[in-house]
């Protein structure tokens, strides 16, 4: 009977770890069934205004490594509104470094996307700038023609100055232009001042301008990381190994501070002094804290105060659920 019994229990055993084998054969087998559906990933790739993270990402061929079989696609989008495009029409499924204003505008506009983690935080790298020795000061923008992209943290950044300085927008003249032409502009003397950012900042203290006022204090520039809803909901797996990558990007960084700062300067066209004197500028932390929520909160307030969105969202809705 003893023995009878002994043989039971070892059959016994034998089930459940053959069970568990299988049932974890079928986990990874599924698993591995949903990964081999995603054929291609579209990540979009932008190097400005210093974007650190992107360019060891791709230069490293960190995603390829990452994903496997998986094809990377790196479309070249700039314009925050054009990628929230390319993720409604479903071109795009990871804005890598989009403005906290073009994410909050999209998912008004009925774009489906989620914030799953914070790109940058760099009131430095915003400015307002002029070539003009004649303007020292904010202040003396009013009447003055001032160039910039409309809808932009730089934009939020000319605003919040000037309510700091009690010049209010109206009393300036706001010109829609990217930053590559606002500084051509201003260096010409076509306008007053620019709303300049990243490596166009150097460039123009190089050639005579200097800042009137960068984002300290009134905003943190705040830049995300947004995924396609849908991709996340289908695919919560490979977003995960996504932000994997980021974190790794970030641990190279670190690690390899000379190799980064060669690599930026290559891919920018910037020189190596240049980008050790922008880089402290970036805070690259990805965690979304309290703080950040405030700062979208702010951004959100700008945009509906000044007419670019009709009404506003709940904020937790944009966010990746913890």
């Amino acid at each position: 009977m003893k023995k009878f019994i002994k043989l039971l229990c070892v059959i016994c055993v034998l089930i459940l770890v053959l069970t568990g084998c299988g049932n974890r054969t079928n986990e990874e087998t599924s698993a591995s069934s949903v990964q081999s559906q995603v054929e291609t990933i579209n990540i979009s790739y932008v190097t400005a205004p210093l974007n650190v993270p992107s360019i060891i990402e791709k230069n490293e061929n960190l995603f390829e490594k990452e994903f496997g079989d998986i094809k990377i696609n790196f479309p070249e989008i700039t314009q925050g509104s054009k990628m929230t495009e390319a993720i409604a029409t479903e071109d795009l499924d990871f804005c890598n470094a989009l403005g906290g204003t073009s994410a909050i505008i999209g998912k008004v506009n009925g774009v489906d996307l989620k914030i799953v983690g914070i790109y940058s935080r760099a009131p430095k790298g915003f400015t307002i700038m002029t070539n003009d020795k004649n303007i020292q000061s904010v202040k003396d923008l009013k009447g003055k023609k001032i160039a910039g992209p409309k809808g932009t943290i730089l934009h939020q950044l000319l605003i919040a100055a000037g309510n700091e300085a009690n010049v209010s927008i109206n009393d300036m003249k706001f010109i829609q232009m990217d930053i590559g032409n606002g500084v051509s502009s201003m260096m010409s003397g076509n306008v007053d001042a620019a709303l300049v950012a990243g490596p166009a900042v150097i460039k123009a203290q190089e050639g005579g301008a200097h800042i009137l006022r960068n984002g300290e204090g009134l905003l943190d520039a705040t830049i995300v990381i947004g995924v396609r809803a849908g991709f996340l909901k289908e695919h919560p797996d490979l977003v995960e190994k996504y932000m994997h990558v980021h974190e790794n990007a970030l641990k190279i960084m670190e690690e390899n501070e000379e190799k980064m700062v060669k690599m930026v300067a290559e891919e920018t066209g910037v020189s190596v002094e240049e980008v050790k004197a922008m880089y402290p500028w970036y805070d690259f932390n990805p965690m979304i804290t309290e703080k950040d929520i405030k700062e979208l909160e702010k951004t959100q307030d700008f945009l509906f105060d000044n007419d670019m969105i009709p009404e506003k969202i709940e904020l937790k809705t944009l966010l990746i659920e913890k």
